[in-house]
């Protein structure tokens, strides 16, 4: 997919900053009890002491493995947050595509959501065309002349294991994942603690 430079956050720090905002926004809708304040921290609010811990242990799983982070949709909602700041979301969205696709039962549904996938994801100059390559979209091209729940499996595994090895690892390397796992370990430790750590800045 072609995007123009100017597209891009200028700096690091611009990126970073874009995350926390994104992922600041899907606290607050996860109805948790986040919000983000001025200072970009995180903070669990008092009235759901239940809903804290397990939130905390789901945060805290998300570094575990990355099949863990797929599982929660806490964790996928989040992943996607990071995703859209390096302009890489597609590859979680057919990911999750493909997910759903092999739910459909209806041989009729499932052929023309298959085209529709194909047509968003894996033709040449898709909107939102994944990074895979020549053979792996010849493959899946072939695979939709008789569809099956398993016709993007080989360009699924590939997505997944793109974004398990380039992009999962900088997730948690980001300081926004960094200062929530840390709060979330303050949490898990002190529950009764209202008010989390300051996020720290490196």
């Amino acid at each position: 997919m072609c995007r123009t430079l100017a597209a891009f956050p200028t700096t690091c720090l611009e990126r970073a900053k874009e995350f926390k905002t994104r992922l600041g926004i899907f606290l607050h809708k996860s109805e948790l009890g986040c919000d983000t304040g001025s200072s970009g921290k995180f903070e669990w609010g008092s009235k759901h002491g239940k809903e804290n811990r397990n939130f905390s242990e789901d945060v805290l799983g998300w570094r575990e493995s990355f099949d863990l982070l797929l599982s929660s949709k806490n964790g996928v909602a989040a992943f996607h947050a990071f995703l859209k700041t390096e302009f890489s979301e597609e590859n979680l969205e057919f990911w999750l595509a493909c997910e759903e696709f092999k739910k459909i039962q209806s041989a009729t549904k499932r052929a023309s959501r298959a085209h529709r996938i194909f047509e968003e994801f894996i033709c040449s100059e898709a909107p939102k065309e994944v990074n895979i390559d020549h053979e792996t979209r010849e493959l899946t091209r072939m695979n939709l002349q008789t569809v099956t729940a398993t016709c993007f499996d080989t360009a699924q595994g590939k997505t997944r294991t793109l974004m398990e090895k380039d992009s999962y690892p900088r997730f948690l390397k980001s300081p926004a994942y960094r200062d929530l796992a840390a709060q979330a370990s303050a949490a898990s430790a002190t529950p009764s603690s209202c008010s989390l750590a300051e996020p720290s800045h490196t």
